[in-house]
């Protein structure tokens, strides 16, 4: 028997996982301002992580944050695991920009939670490679948005 010395999570998901339990407290520690505080924190909150981001993936974040914001002004921003981040008015997220310098990826990408209602038959996409955004992409992402957080 041979003993798997391989580490369970890489430094970048254990950074994400680390930053994950400091947006919980956060996020606890919030409950206590009224909503439109919260919004204004958690919006403050993804802009800063946007503008943390380099090369490509900081003109990506932040064209998605604007299209989020047109497409479902409803949705509150907020970070996930240390990314830009949607989520509904339960505090569920709905949408993330994954941007491709933190797992240090071939390409950053847009995805869905669980929440997006994107149920279409037995299989559907979840999750869109993002290289640029051309006005077609940022017409398909809206439409997507949109189907996924339909306004409450």
């Amino acid at each position: 028997m041979t003993e798997n010395t391989a580490p369970v999570l890489t430094a970048a998901e254990r950074a994400a996982v680390k930053e994950a339990a400091n947006e919980s407290r956060v996020r606890a520690s919030r409950k206590k301002i009224s909503p439109a505080e919260a919004r204004a924190a958690g919006e403050a909150d993804v802009l800063a992580k946007i503008a943390e981001m380099d090369g490509e993936d900081g003109p990506l974040a932040e064209a998605l944050h604007r299209l989020v914001g047109e497409n479902a002004p409803h949705l509150v921003p907020r970070t996930y695991y240390g990314m830009p981040a949607w989520a509904n008015a339960a505090g569920k997220v709905v949408c993330f920009f994954k941007p491709k310098a933190k797992f240090k990826v071939r390409y950053a990408t847009f995805e869905f939670e669980w929440p997006a209602q994107l149920d279409d038959g037995a299989v559907w996409p979840t999750a869109y490679a993002v290289t640029a955004l051309a006005p077609a992409d940022l017409d398909f992402l809206g439409e997507r948005i949109r189907r996924a957080a339909p306004a409450e």
